[in-house]
């Protein structure tokens, strides 16, 4: 059964006078995007050169950000493919199991989406959740939401098994983003399977909504084994 994961934590406030809009995270372990079109990476050339993964969206990365497949121990690690979380992402759909097609790692650095037009919605497969690891959403130069692994998964403790990789909803519920940057501090930050919608979409579920403001949280000094 799908296991429909509400976070924890509140926003908090910033004295920077950036306009925040409000969204709605859904966090599933095991669960699936709710909008298309759905994105893999598979087209991507190995390595952090810019490239364009479909005629409305660019990517690119900084640091050790690139394109990666399979496992580097202490650097990256593959998401968890389970619960349907791979249907409509490639032909065939990606089975059950270790991610084994390209996936996007920040590294130490970030990946960075640009995005031709408006969006309101952002689906991505998170794997190996950990608090370091931050997703911002831009509206052109403004931050209007981010957050961080442990307001995806409370735990938030780099797992790479199954347990550890969520698939995670984003609905810009007053507003609209072009920009979305995954970022990590340490190593690293693992996605795949991206959908993206200029329409918001239904909840499958229960969500918490947020106001999409930067969150504090202590990085734990670990690197993934």
């Amino acid at each position: 059964m799908k296991n429909l994961l509400r976070t924890s934590f509140l926003a908090l406030c910033l004295t920077s006078g950036l306009f925040a809009d409000s969204f709605s995270v859904s966090s599933i372990n095991g669960g699936a995007a709710t909008r298309s079109p759905k994105l893999n990476f598979d087209t991507l050339v190995l390595g952090n050169s810019a490239q364009w993964a479909d005629a409305t969206l660019h990517v690119s990365f900084t640091g050790t950000g690139q394109v990666v497949q399979g496992a580097a121990s202490g650097l990256y690690a593959a998401p968890f493919v389970s619960g349907g979380n791979g249907l409509g992402f490639g032909s065939p759909d990606q089975p059950n199991g270790v991610d084994s097609t390209k996936y996007l790692s920040t590294g130490i650095g970030s990946v960075v989406f640009d995005f031709s037009t408006h969006q309101t919605y952002f689906g991505l497969l998170w794997g190996s959740v950990d608090n370091y690891n931050t997703l911002s959403f831009y509206n052109g130069a403004n931050l209007v939401g981010s957050f961080t692994g442990t307001n995806i998964w409370t735990s938030a403790n780099g797992n790479q098994g199954q347990q550890g990789t969520f698939y995670v909803n984003f609905n810009d519920l007053n507003g609209s983003f072009n920009k979305v940057v995954a970022s990590s501090t340490q190593y690293a930050f693992e996605l795949d399977n991206v959908a993206y919608s200029g329409r918001s979409v239904p909840d499958g579920g229960a969500t918490l909504t947020l106001l999409g403001l930067v969150f504090a949280g202590l990085a734990v000094f670990r690197r993934k084994r």
